[in-house]
């Protein structure tokens, strides 16, 4: 009798293509990448949405996205309907891949009825791709993350 192990990552079976593309369209409804936010921002056109970082008064003036609104998480209730168009899409951000307070803003945001995206990666990413960035001694950029950034817009195959 033969056994056949079956590896890791298929020991779960793939999702169907239907299920796939569902989960996947899904997932970009919620969600916006780094140079798409920056793409966006720098755009002629303005970029339709509001960019809101969710962090403390003191991580802002570490650094923030040139152009955010400045949004606490713990303000948004208090504050987004004298400083929102609910009209308009919101993107959220926080520190970075391991802080939740993006997905905490924009879960306080769609539950006062905005439409809201996070952007991924927050203010880590936004810095490591090399990205210009606001404080408080003006404006400043570091050198982008050579595992980050992406010097060609078609060599992440986006």
């Amino acid at each position: 009798m033969t056994t056949t192990t079956v590896n890791p990552v298929l020991r779960v079976a793939p999702a169907s293509p239907a299920v796939a593309a569902a989960h996947f369209r899904a997932s970009l409804a919620l969600y916006t990448d780094v140079s798409d936010v920056a793409a966006a921002l720098a755009s002629g056109d303005g970029p339709g949405f509001v960019l809101a970082d969710s962090r403390s008064a003191e991580a802002w003036d570490q650094g923030h996205v040139p152009g955010a609104l400045h949004l606490p998480t713990a303000r948004i209730t208090e504050r987004a309907a004298d400083l929102l168009d609910p009209a308009v899409p919101v993107v959220t951000y926080c520190w970075g891949p391991g802080c939740d307070g993006a997905a905490r803003a924009a879960l306080a945001l769609a539950e006062l009825g905005y439409r809201v995206k996070e952007m991924l990666g927050g203010f880590e990413y936004w810095v490591r791709e090399g990205f210009a960035y606001g404080t408080p001694r003006g404006v400043e950029r570091r050198a982008a993350d050579p595992l980050t950034a992406v010097v060609d817009s078609d060599a992440c195959g986006c």
